[in-house]
């Protein structure tokens, strides 16, 4: 029998799509090329939202996957700043043990999970909705004719890991000329060094030097414990993410860049209201809640950013948020409701 809904990608945003459809009463198939579980380069933070929105579609991501942390911390400009989440805890999760989770739950819901299998065209698919959940270069949006863009501002990340003990219970994030690098404490012995810029050829090791001696000493004595990866960071976003029988969601359907955190969670609040527009058999109701739903993280992306605009920019807000330590508060308080 024909599922109602095929679902090209089986990354997080996928699985959350096919678990929400799941969990209103459509059967659904998930196909991927890759073999699980998947791994991409990020700062592998889940902040509470995120939690909180995994929880409403069912999926429990225990503090036992990875390490909790009570808030964020920014360093930059010779200044510190740190807030504790209004409420909840985040955590740090490798990105497989996220990945192998959500499999999890999806097949727990009852999802036809199909690895192995790429999707070369629209061509044999027997579906009632297709759902393009393929990443930032989503083959599925071009072959709707989706790929018209609003706006498409491109950085690079890349990641690794280092077996050392977290010395915080936060996440830092890093402010230096043009890059920034984040801190996730992952496991008890273990934390993940992301770090973003405009270079495509600047890694972690040779941009140690621009941030924090402390860090460089802690990052530079420590062993690694993976490769690292790089990928492609965007903040991208599209006049249109549905047409026909076809939605985008996801990096696919548009992102916001990595320095906010937001990906994931952004993911699962549009599963949850994707699978409503498929139960009403409307995909225009997506449509219209999708800009909506990206806006607080484009906002808080441009927000952030602003310490990215020079050393005159950074020294002035961190120094402001340093001396008025409610700012920095009230922006957390903000980026995670």
């Amino acid at each position: 029998m024909d599922p109602d809904v095929f679902i090209v990608g089986g990354g997080p945003a996928g699985l959350a799509a096919a678990i929400a459809a799941r969990r209103r009463g459509l059967s659904v198939v998930v196909a991927d090329g890759n073999r699980p579980p998947i791994d991409k380069p990020c700062g592998e933070g889940l902040m509470p939202d995120s939690r909180r929105h995994a929880e409403r579609l069912g999926i429990h991501l225990p503090a036992s996957l990875g390490f909790e942390f009570r808030g964020i911390r920014f360093h930059g400009a010779g200044h510190s700043v740190e807030s504790n989440f209004p409420t909840g805890r985040g955590v740090g999760i490798r990105r497989t043990a996220l990945h192998a989770a959500l499999i999890s739950a999806a097949e727990h819901a009852g999802v036809e999970l199909r690895w192995e299998t790429p999707i070369t065209e629209f061509d044999g698919i027997a579906a009632e909705w297709i759902i393009g959940a393929d990443g930032y270069l989503s083959r599925v949006r071009a072959w709707a004719g989706l790929n018209d863009c609003a706006a498409n501002d491109v950085r690079y990340a890349y990641r690794r890991h280092f077996g050392i003990v977290p010395w915080t219970d936060c996440m830092e994030i890093h402010w230096a000329e043009g890059c920034q690098m984040y801190v996730t404490p992952v496991a008890p012995n273990e934390v993940c060094v992301a770090l973003i810029s405009r270079a495509p050829e600047l890694r972690i090791e040779a941009a140690l030097s621009q941030f924090f001696p402390s860090l460089q000493e802690r990052v530079s004595r420590a062993l690694p414990t993976s490769r690292e990866r790089g990928s492609i960071t965007a903040c991208m976003r599209l006049r249109s993410v549905a047409r026909g029988n076809i939605a985008l969601i996801g990096d696919a359907s548009g992102s916001v860049d990595a320095i906010t955190g937001e990906g994931i969670c952004l993911s699962f609040r549009q599963a949850e209201v994707l699978a409503d527009a498929l139960v009403r058999g409307d995909l225009n109701l997506y449509e219209r809640a999708h800009p909506r739903l990206m806006l607080r993280p484009h906002l808080m992306a441009k927000t952030m950013l602003l310490l990215d605009k020079g050393p005159g920019w950074r020294e002035w807000i961190m120094s402001a948020m340093t001396s008025q330590p409610w700012i920095f508060r009230s922006l957390l308080a903000v980026h995670v409701l």
